[in-house]
């Protein structure tokens, strides 16, 4: 079972009524693991591994629009990926839209690809 990159790069994630504001869920899109937040009325989408011990962001505190890893306690912005206070070092992030009800999240594949999801899961 797979999902088809729309005609403007956008790949279907999940309905915006299955994330609940200050909600947090794991997606596999495209051989990736991606970390979706719905954090005060906006969605953020970056990639679920630290870049510093490759723990996994999803299951890490969220405090305000920031999320703090469980491994060793780095804190990233959620609109950036970047760490608090250290240019240069974070996590990819993936632009996020809601249209018609859905949430939609753009990845860096080739458009009209076929793009698996393997599941859907909340950490």
């Amino acid at each position: 079972m797979g999902t088809t990159m729309n005609d403007d790069g956008w790949v279907d994630a999940l309905g915006a009524e299955e994330l609940p504001e200050g909600g947090r869920r794991l997606l596999r899109l495209a051989g990736r693991e991606i970390a979706l937040f719905h954090v005060d009325a906006a969605y953020y989408a970056l990639d679920d591994s630290c870049p510093h011990a490759g723990a996994s962001l999803a299951g890490g505190r969220l405090e305000g629009k920031h999320i703090v890893c469980r491994a060793h306690g780095l804190r990233f912005e959620l609109a950036t990926g970047c760490m608090a206070r250290v240019a240069g070092f974070g996590t990819p992030v993936h632009p996020v839209r809601v249209r018609d009800g859905r949430v939609e999240i753009r990845l860096p594949i080739e458009r009209g690809a076929t793009i698996p999801i393997l599941s859907k899961e909340t950490p």
